[in-house]
């Protein structure tokens, strides 16, 4: 009898001390916690803080095969890191007419999570007033969708938050009730007038953002359905690319390979040509790159004349998608190109890192980033009240 008392309070006692750590609560994920400090090392190159400065941006990054998610400043004239831990994060999108930053994490099931920033604290009599001027985005909600829909990239459209369903081959309206509609999808998946849904053919993988779903563009790794489908080692992607118009539903540009992060900016075309390690526009029914970069290009966010870049490592069973680039060499990093020159004028290596997937800004009064500092000791009593006591926008 003392013997299964002694064994039931050590069960007790293992109970009352799990699922304490913040970074398992907000991200709903046990090993959250066990972030590995190499995945936060970085070694910064050319103006890269000069130009982060410069634009006064928080820029936000999701790491999806770390699941990390990131933000980066320059506060006071010096640098500042932060992360948080989510399951598998890749589209990223910032609603600014709401204050909301979307984020997609595309394990089984899917999830979105909705991120607003800390704007003061709760006055409480068992913890010390504290005033916080970080504005950390803090999850205040998140949906669960089937993971058969295979969500990449994330869009705010007129008003609505939409997804690149790619295991459906077509575009989804995302409600916040958490079903789903599909809105879009190209002529090329239709088999005798009907669409198919049921696999990913397509590889249908960003959205460029125009006013309404008719004047935006989206990007896919082949125009036509056949036996081999994105992901099988022997699926030819080399020149296959291509750029869907949401009016025409018809390819408005060929030739690209393994395209991903499509956008609109100046009423300019905008695209990373992956598999070549490229980012370039598209001119009169042609890709033209604008610059080359050391890795697999994905990930890509404007501010006023500088495009800021991902690129990653290649994943060495999917090599032969990326017939344009030295495997051995790519790296995982983010890079400020200057878009009327095509420059590099900084970068931020990530010597341990993998995959970049996303990028997106928010101004510096809007948020600091996330709520954990890299490169300064856990305050652990800090993040306690933080998040024991938040107040949103």
């Amino acid at each position: 009898m003392k013997k299964q008392t002694i064994e039931l309070a050590e069960i007790w006692e293992q109970h009352h001390q799990e699922w304490r750590d913040h970074k398992q609560i907000t991200s709903q994920w046990q090993e959250a916690n066990e972030t590995d400090p190499k995945l936060l090392e970085y070694e910064a190159r050319g103006d890269w803080w000069d130009v982060l400065e410069r634009c006064s941006i928080t820029l936000l990054i999701t790491r999806e095969y770390e699941h990390l998610l990131m933000g980066m400043q320059v506060k006071a004239g010096k640098p500042r890191i932060t992360y948080t831990r989510m399951p598998h994060p890749s589209g990223l999108t910032v609603d600014r007419d709401r204050g909301i930053v979307h984020i997609a994490s595309t394990r089984n099931p899917n999830q979105i999570y909705d991120l607003m920033p800390v704007r003061d604290t709760i006055s409480r009599l068992d913890i010390p007033e504290e005033k916080r001027e970080d504005r950390p985005l803090i999850p205040v909600r998140s949906r669960f969708y089937p993971g058969c829909l295979y969500i990449h990239d994330l869009a705010i459209i007129g008003g609505n938050l939409y997804a690149n369903a790619v295991g459906q081959n077509a575009i989804a309206l995302l409600k916040n009730d958490g079903t789903y509609r599909r809105v879009w999808h190209p002529h090329c998946i239709e088999k005798e007038g009907e669409p198919i849904f049921g696999q990913n053919h397509i590889q249908l993988n960003s959205i460029a953002v125009g006013e309404t779903l008719e004047t935006s563009y989206f990007s896919a790794s082949c125009a036509e359905v056949s036996t081999l489908r994105p992901g099988h080692p022997d699926f030819p992607v080399d020149g296959r690319g291509v750029i869907f118009s949401g009016k025409t539903r018809e390819p408005i540009v060929r030739g690209l390979t393994r395209p991903h992060s499509a956008r609109l900016c100046k009423n300019k075309l905008w695209v990373d040509n992956s598999g070549y390690g490229e980012l370039g526009i598209v001119e009169d029914g042609k890709f033209a790159p604008i610059s080359t970069l050391p890795g697999w290009t994905r990930g890509l966010c404007f501010y006023e004349n500088i495009a800021f870049v991902g690129t990653s490592r290649v994943i060495p069973r999917f090599r032969q998608y990326a017939p344009g680039l030295d495997v051995e060499k790519s790296i995982c990093s983010l890079h400020a190109v200057d878009v009327r020159s095509g420059n590099i004028l900084g970068s931020l290596i990530f010597p341990y890192g993998n995959q970049i997937f996303a990028l997106d800004w928010v101004n510096c009064q809007f948020s600091s980033g996330f709520p954990f500092l890299v490169g300064e000791d856990c305050d652990r009593d800090r993040d306690t009240r933080l998040f024991y006591s938040f107040i949103t926008d």
